[in-house]
């Protein structure tokens, strides 16, 4: 507009949508799920059920006109696996003004809003409402065929007997009936207003005497506001889908903060002996939240090369991460945990805590009885607990500290080498006890406020119908990390070898080595501490290997615009994590083939060919070698298909092809 005014505009727009496939879904053990349920909690089928054969009446000890107790569990392997079709529908606009003052001083003012929209539609999963009818079967007095009750009874003309007391009993009628489409839709938002000043401050003598650039600073103020919406269908709200784990609720609500912030770079020495550079880095912010009140933030960092070729730096941080509308808002509703087994199953010998603190009349505890024979222990690992947000969060804290060091050798030209040693403590985490966690701190340790937590159900379970652990989002221990990152890169010329005419080579490894992974649950024992660096499972979850690297070997080939490059991936082993009352992890029978993850290897090809000047193509393989990943039962909801594809190649050898065209 003048010359020291600059309109600019950045516009953005992205249509995405993708369909996510798990096991099928089925009649889970629910105690609503069953042909008939009592006040108790008890699920029952009828003897008069005529789908059941005599040889099946007989094993179940069925009489005629009379009812039993009996929690059916299977999956819907008719109709295929369930799927999440999601789609995504973002939008973001940014409009400022930027621009110089004069020599000194430049600014840069901004509002931006974003806006995306979500749709999910969750398919081929059972209705625990229509799977209690299509259960409840009598024999229709008029056709004599099997009918559901629902039906003479005029509540439901449409229910389908579910027969699954015989090989291919189950029909496409059925499917029809059972499997109905769950739908959520939702938005997230997001405003900002921005405005920031730049200055040199050497132009008013704020630089030091052995530098020859003088202090940068910046200085600005910005307000943000976030909000979310989550509008969940009846299906989804009242928990009737089987495989849900129970309700997806609703939640709505804002949050917005104001911020003052302030950084500055001081050089202190250039091109001197022992000081080819040196400088420090300032920074501070003031956050004021609507909710979780007001914080602050700093960093002080160093920069040191007493030559051009070895550089040290150093960092010391304060961060500040306030609750964000999820963990405020969400709505209260049972999700699943991943637990080996319940600690008071008295058949599991690897977590039974023993009858003093399992068996008894309070809610948290079951009968002698039920401890042997009421099925404690899930079959799939899955446990409920009553996950749900918390308006009274607090912000959590992490203080970060680094130490590094860069070598660019004049000896070795074409290579460099980092390596940064990270120390970090997140302080008043925003998380969750953990149910195990709870679990742990009742039964071991007598906590009464952890035993509060544990709602068994009738039959003394966790993992049918209402039982539950409560474990609602609050304000933990903390969490603690450190290990050292590893960066290197090098490249040569063949011909420098005596190959003319051969092409260049480039090498590049990244690679961490983690040292520690701390959790603090805030509880108080010797094992409300564990580190899970090299654990995976239970209460560490996706695997943390100690050692995991890449490594990447570029050919440059004589045909021109051709590149060929492999990549060898490396993920150290990892050892199931079962918690012992001092802390320790390393307590999983050596019986168990899981025990130990092993290290995995992968080997990736790729290459590019620039054709010409506007087109390019692309083309490679991921896993070379179809490496298979490795496979644990106690991967439970963390992970998918018995595996952790967070992590590991679930798929096996992937193809892929690509050609990129400028117009």
């Amino acid at each position: 507009m003048t010359d020291k005014i600059e309109v600019y505009t950045q516009l953005m727009f992205s249509d995405y949508s993708t369909v996510a496939q798990i096991a099928p879904s089925g009649n889970f053990f629910g105690e609503f799920a069953n042909g008939f349920r009592t006040t108790d909690g008890t699920a029952y089928i009828s003897c008069d059920n005529p789908l059941l054969s005599a040889q099946q009446k007989d094993a179940i000890n069925c009489a005629p006109g009379e009812q039993v107790s009996m929690y059916i569990g299977r999956r819907n392997v008719e109709g295929g696996g369930r799927q999440s079709d999601m789609r995504y529908q973002a939008y973001r606009g940014v409009f400022g003004a930027r621009g110089d003052l004069n020599d000194a001083w430049s600014y840069d003012l901004a509002i931006q809003y974003s806006r995306s929209q979500f749709t999910e539609i969750y398919r081929n999963e059972f209705s625990n409402t229509r799977l209690a009818r299509a259960l409840d079967v009598v024999t229709d007095p008029v056709t004599g065929n099997p009918v559901c009750s629902s039906v003479l009874a005029g509540i439901d003309a449409e229910c389908v007997p579910y027969n699954i007391f015989r090989s291919g009993g189950v029909t496409q009628e059925a499917l029809d009936y059972l499997q109905v489409p769950l739908v959520a839709t939702g938005w997230t938002t997001q405003q900002v207003v921005t405005g920031s000043l730049t200055a040199d401050l050497g132009a008013y003598g704020f630089k030091s005497p052995w530098a020859t650039r003088g202090v940068q600073a910046a200085f600005g103020a910005e307000y943000r506001r976030d909000a979310l919406d989550l509008t969940p269908d009846v299906s989804f709200t009242s928990g009737d889908g089987a495989g849900q784990g129970g309700p997806t609720n609703g939640l709505n609500g804002a949050n917005q903060v104001y911020d003052v912030f302030i950084e500055a770079q001081v050089p202190i020495a250039e091109g001197m002996a022992f000081a080819d550079q040196l400088s420090v880095d300032l920074a501070y912010r003031h956050s004021e939240y609507e909710l979780g009140g007001g914080t602050d933030s700093w960093k002080i960092g160093g920069d040191w090369a007493p030559v051009p070729s070895v550089r040290f730096r150093a960092s010391a941080q304060r961060a500040v991460r306030a609750p964000n509308v999820i963990e405020l808002f969400t709505a209260q509703g049972f999700n699943l945990f991943d637990m080996d087994a319940d600690p008071c199953d008295k058949n599991s010998a690897e977590t039974y805590v023993g009858d003093a603190a399992c068996i008894g009349n309070n809610p948290w505890q079951v009968s002698p009885d039920q401890s042997v024979s009421a099925g404690l222990s899930s079959p799939s690992g899955q446990y409920n607990f009553l996950q749900g947000g918390n308006t009274a969060l607090t912000p959590e804290r992490s203080d970060t500290l680094t130490f590094g060091v860069v070598f660019t050798p004049e000896f070795i030209p074409g290579f460099n080498l980092t390596i940064d040693y990270f120390d970090i403590k997140i302080d008043n985490l925003i998380s969750s006890v953990g149910a195990q966690n709870s679990l742990d701190a009742c039964y071991t340790a007598g906590l009464a406020a952890a035993c509060a937590n544990i709602q068994r159900n009738a039959n003394g379970q966790l993992w049918v119908g209402t039982g539950n652990v409560v474990d609602l989002n609050t304000n933990i221990g903390g969490l603690s990390t450190s290990g050292v990152d590893v960066a290197a890169n090098y490249s040569l010329d063949l011909a420098d070898l005596g190959w003319e005419g051969a092409g260049r080579l480039g090498f590049a490894m990244v690679g961490t080595w983690l040292s520690e992974l701390k959790t603090d649950t805030g509880l108080g024992f010797a094992n409300s501490e564990y580190d899970c660096a090299g654990f995976y499972a239970n209460q560490c979850g996706v695997p943390n290997p100690e050692w995991r690297h890449r490594l990447r070997v570029d050919w440059g080939t004589p045909i021109d615009g051709l590149n060929i490059n492999g990549t060898w991936r490396y993920y150290g082993s990892a050892e199931i994590a079962v918690l012992g009352a001092d802390g320790s992890l390393s307590n999983a029978p050596d019986t168990r083939l899981d025990r130990s993850l092993d290290a995995m290897n992968y080997f990736d090809l790729a290459g590019t060919w620039q054709m010409r000047d506007n087109i390019s193509v692309r083309a490679g393989v991921n896993n070379v070698f179809d490496t298979d990943p490795p496979l644990s039962y106690s991967v439970g909801t963390t992970g998918n298909n018995n595996t952790y594809p967070q992590l590991y190649n679930a798929m096996g050898r992937y193809f892929f092809f690509g050609v990129t065209a400028n117009f």
